[in-house]
């Protein structure tokens, strides 16, 4: 058989159009919303890496054995709900276990949590911790400023609480705005001792003259806790809401939040709470940042733009040394010269010193360091 050039050609097909594949669209979180129910089953609803931040203020498992009274006759007002109960240790772990391995799983790879209890737990809660993978930070000692005295008189008062600070596991690049929390401290390191009062007076919330909540915790506790480790804008979860402290808190600070909560008078009296909570406006938002995110700043820049005069007499925080501020931005004190940095280290006869912090300016208020100087003009020259 003879094949004609016609029976020879190749044979065309047309090629199929590609199909186009949308990609799944992400879940949306209920931010600003109280999740009723079971913490555990309500956690299993939320997206894989998804929470920047977690604070959870889980049952003590106080084990709490008859009533307690003053010694005038009162009943304390002790923690004896439902909800604090468990049959035994074994099945307390089994239950942090289980919150705790959700919780792992909706935070973002960078994100950390706070766990808050006191001797009753934190030790159990500790270990759960480690052997899921969380990197533990800090253990943080809240020493109460007004604790609840020991009206039996055998034991020492318990004065503190104590918070553990996690990642999510050792690799986690986590939030810590630390140059914020040096600034709330009066420019000294935030320690791990943290002198706060108990919720009392105008915070403390009630319903038919008596407490809200057995185990509220105060609002200045949180607000330190999400200046510290969050940013405007982040999502907070608390899986243990109560009465919504941690909503009120970020609703001010500028935080996303979403709480869990099962019972539904808890959940009323949240609401209600984070209704009347007024957010911080955007200049109270903006806090110090730290030196590898701040903008650089010359120390000639505040001479040449006025915010330091020339000639002005600058000194340590002791007044033992004073240099003149020139032109260039330089110093002059006796026969040392130089920048702001170096005319400090060679006073102290040392390698090396961050000027910023060592020299002052007399201001109506008392000595200032330059770095709020540096403050100030960064405040006025943000975009």
């Amino acid at each position: 058989m003879v094949l004609t050039g016609e029976m020879m050609a190749p044979v065309v097909r047309k090629a199929k159009a590609p199909v186009r594949v949308r990609p799944a669209a992400k879940p949306e979180l209920p931010l600003g919303q109280i999740l009723r129910g079971d913490c555990i089953e309500e956690m299993r609803k939320l997206p894989t890496g998804s929470i920047d931040m977690i604070f959870a203020d889980p049952p003590y498992n106080l084990q709490l054995g008859g009533d307690l009274f003053r010694p005038e006759g009162g009943r304390v007002d002790a923690v004896d709900n439902d909800w604090d109960k468990f049959d035994t240790f074994a099945a307390y772990d089994r239950f942090t276990r289980e919150w705790m391995t959700e919780a792992q799983r909706i935070l973002k790879p960078d994100g950390s949590m706070w766990v808050i209890g006191s001797y009753h737990n934190i030790f159990r809660v500790g270990a759960t911790l480690q052997d899921l993978g969380f990197w533990i930070l800090n253990d943080i000692v809240w020493r109460k400023a007004n604790p609840m005295p020991n009206f039996r008189g055998t034991r020492f008062t318990n004065a503190h609480e104590t918070l553990i600070w996690a990642s999510r596991d050792e690799k986690s690049k986590y939030t810590f705005n630390y140059r914020a929390m040096k600034t709330l401290n009066d420019e000294l390191q935030m320690r791990s001792d943290w002198v706060i009062p108990i919720c009392g007076g105008q915070e403390r919330l009630k319903r038919g003259g008596t407490k809200a909540h057995p185990t509220q915790k105060p609002e200045a506790l949180l607000y330190r806790i999400l200046l510290a480790c969050t940013n405007p804008g982040d999502v907070v979860l608390d899986p243990f809401f109560g009465t919504g402290t941690t909503g009120a808190v970020a609703k001010r600070l500028g935080r996303e939040w979403i709480g869990c909560e099962r019972d539904p008078i808890y959940c009323e009296v949240a609401e209600e709470r984070i209704e009347a909570a007024l957010p911080l406006d955007e200049s109270g938002l903006k806090t110090m940042q730290s030196p590898k995110s701040q903008p650089r700043v010359a120390f000639g820049t505040l001479v040449e733009t006025g915010y330091i005069q020339v000639g002005a007499v600058i000194m340590d925080k002791a007044r033992k040394h004073r240099a003149t501020v020139r032109a260039d931005g330089s110093l002059l004190t006796g026969d040392h010269t130089g920048s702001i940095h170096k005319v400090g280290a060679s006073l102290q006869n040392a390698p090396s010193c961050n000027g910023w912090t060592y020299w002052h300016i007399e201001t109506k208020d008392g000595l200032k360091p330059l770095d709020s100087l540096r403050q100030t003009y960064l405040l006025a020259t943000e975009p």
